[in-house]
């Protein structure tokens, strides 16, 4: 060591030259006090000259001559050892460095050089606040990009790269990243995937977290074309990525990390992606696409189920709300919804098979998927049933909930029939963290509903607790005044839908005597504003068959003694004139599904126009 500090020390840079050499020897290891006493005597200036020599090109050269690389390895390797000391690898002078070694990186393609650039890289921008914004700001997303798709899989410098990424994903917003990025962050996905997909180390979950990172950003979903056209294999990489991490023994944050991907790939392209390939290079064999099915709805139920417990213990049992505990409540909350939205996914995959839209999937599968859904839904009501237990009405985790149900409750709306009868009031009256008053609950669960009143008994049980009302009031705030509160029609047709049903199937003594038909009123003043704005023949006929169907129960003379706006009222009338010609009409010709619609606003004009003149007129 003295000699090599005597070396470092002379006039002369073939002594100071020499003194590297030696003090490689010294630099290897975590001797960090030998290392530090190197550092001293080398000095910076020496140091910096020596990088900048080794990157240098003499005239007529294309390329830096071996011996100029001779000296860039040497001075890259001393480097990299001095930054393994945190000390020396958070002075200024280190990172004022980045520049040059993202440089050397992007001019000198030598293996052993650049995998020591991407550690200094590393070990300089972790040590330090201004480190990731320092290394973003000096171009690092170009020359990563450039880089990464080169490396060998598994290697050394993939695993940097991976984790030069994390630091500017860590620091800088993803979607910033995504617009300011695109082609660079297109390359990184194709590349971080197959290294997913093909490896089986620890790496692979380094890779899953960056994928996670990048793909559940909502401004990645331009991005999608460009990565399919740059390679066609990266979705078939992170399908058997997943599928080995959900088929061994890994914790559930991981599992749970893995579920949050698979969705992600699917609001990409669609649940088919569930299903799985079979395109991938000879040496990976796809499992089955039952196989698939099954293995994603179970995980994702394994981890309901835990979680709802969870859950449910954190609200209602814990003794203390530390802020370790809600913090650990928020976070499994957080992992719930991602497996109920994988599971959401499933249920609309299984409901296109039964559509005849696949036939990918076997009966003996889609019996076991059923099943498992219905043990599932089951849970979730347990979990509801809990919550109504404890006077609880608001929040995420059970808006989510009643979302799920009202999922897998549109496709089998029999279903738990008992449970979800005497939980319905329950469940209407949920409200997202974020909701002033019930609005969404009651939206998720209108597929089920406008199902189950088509019978009477369905009827029955919504307006025993005065659901009528509760579904006129949604209608309202779908098509009010205020405009649609969500961007879904279909939504405002299923309100319609239940809501008509209720008229058909329900006597007046048991929906419209009641004294005060107030409520009535607010909901007619938003279809008329509804018909007016939207002038469209599916709605147009609609509103009029709800509308003839409330005037059976009450009368012209009780419209205006309520104080029913006059203008409101004249334009209600003219539309269902309006509807009762178009009806006439094409009464002889048309076979679509409105046909019965139709028959309804002609039959109800006929019963009571002589208690409305002025829809006569």
């Amino acid at each position: 060591m003295e000699d090599c500090l005597k070396l470092l020390g002379g006039e002369r840079d073939e002594q100071k030259l020499a003194g590297l050499l030696l003090a490689t020897k010294f630099c290897q290891g975590d001797d960090k006090k030998s290392i530090l006493r190197v550092y001293n005597a080398v000095g910076v200036r020496f140091l910096n000259r020596l990088l900048k020599s080794g990157m240098m090109q003499s005239a007529g050269e294309h390329e830096v001559s071996e011996e100029r690389k001779a000296y860039l390895r040497l001075s890259v390797t001393i480097l990299a050892a001095f930054c393994r000391i945190p000390e020396i690898a958070s002075l200024e002078d280190m990172i004022a460095k980045v520049p040059f070694i993202l440089e050397i990186i992007s001019k000198v393609p030598d293996p052993i050089i650049c995998e020591e650039c991407y550690e200094i890289l590393f070990l300089v921008c972790a040590t330090r606040k201004d480190g990731p914004n320092q290394l973003y700001e000096s171009g690092a997303m170009d020359v990563l990009a450039t880089h990464i798709s080169t490396l060998p899989d598994g290697s050394r410098s993939v695993e940097l790269v991976m984790k030069l990424l994390q630091l500017i994903t860590t620091h800088i917003p993803i979607d910033i990243l995504n617009i300011k990025y695109q082609s660079q962050i297109s390359c990184m996905v194709v590349a971080i995937a197959k290294q997913f997909g093909v490896l089986q180390t620890v790496l692979k979950f380094d890779a899953l977290h960056l994928l996670n990172t990048i793909l559940s950003s909502k401004s990645f979903g331009g991005l999608s074309n460009l990565i399919s056209s740059s390679s066609q294999n990266w979705t078939f990489y992170i399908h058997d990525g997943i599928v080995s991490i959900l088929q061994n023994r890994v914790v559930s944050s991981e599992k749970i990390q893995a579920l949050a991907l698979a969705d992600s790939m699917i609001t990409i392209g669609d649940e088919k992606w569930l299903l799985g390939y079979n395109d991938l290079p000879s040496e990976h064999n796809s499992m089955p696409a039952d196989k698939c099915l099954l293995l994603f709805l179970e995980s994702s139920r394994v981890e309901v189920s835990i979680l709802l417990n969870e859950i449910a213990y954190l609200k209602y049992e814990a003794r203390e709300r530390s802020s370790l505990s809600v913090e650990s409540l928020t976070i499994k909350q957080r992992n719930l919804a991602i497996s109920f939205s994988l599971i959401e996914n499933i249920i609309k995959m299984i409901s296109g098979v039964f559509e005849g839209r696949e036939d990918l999937v076997k009966e003996n599968t889609l019996i076991k998927a059923i099943n498992g859904l219905d043990e599932t839904a089951s849970l979730v009501l347990d979990f509801l049933h809990d919550a109504k237990d404890h006077g609880e009405k608001k929040g995420d985790d059970l808006l989510a909930s009643v979302r799920l149900l009202g999922s897998y409750l549109a496709e089998a709306p029999s279903a738990c029939k008992e449970n979800v009868q005497d939980l319905l009031s329950y469940i209407l009256s949920i409200e997202g963290m974020d909701e002033k008053i019930p609005f969404y609950s009651i939206c998720f669960m209108l597929p089920m509903l406008s199902q189950t009143t088509i019978e009477v008994e369905g009827c029955k049980a919504l307006v025993s607790f005065d659901g009528h009302k509760i579904i006129a009031d949604c209608l309202v705030k779908l098509i009010g005044p205020v405009g649609c509160m969500i961007e879904d029609s279909g939504t405002v047709f299923l309100a319609c839908d239940t809501f008509l049903n209720l008229l058909l199937k329900m006597n007046k003594q048991i929906v419209l005597t009641e004294l005060d038909q107030s409520w009535l009123f607010p909901l007619l003043s938003a279809l008329v504003l509804w018909t007016e704005k939207n002038n469209v023949e599916s709605i147009v006929i609609i509103v009029s068959s709800i509308c003839v169907l409330i005037f059976d129960h009450t009368s012209e003379v009780l419209l205006k003694s309520t104080k029913f706006d006059e203008d409101n009222l004249k334009s209600l009338f003219k539309l269902i004139a309006r509807s009762c010609d178009l009806s006439k009409q094409e009464q002889s010709t048309d076979n679509s599904e409105s046909s019965d619609l139709r028959q309804i606003v002609i039959e109800g004009y006929g019963r009571w126009k002589e208690r409305f003149p002025d829809v006569a007129k």
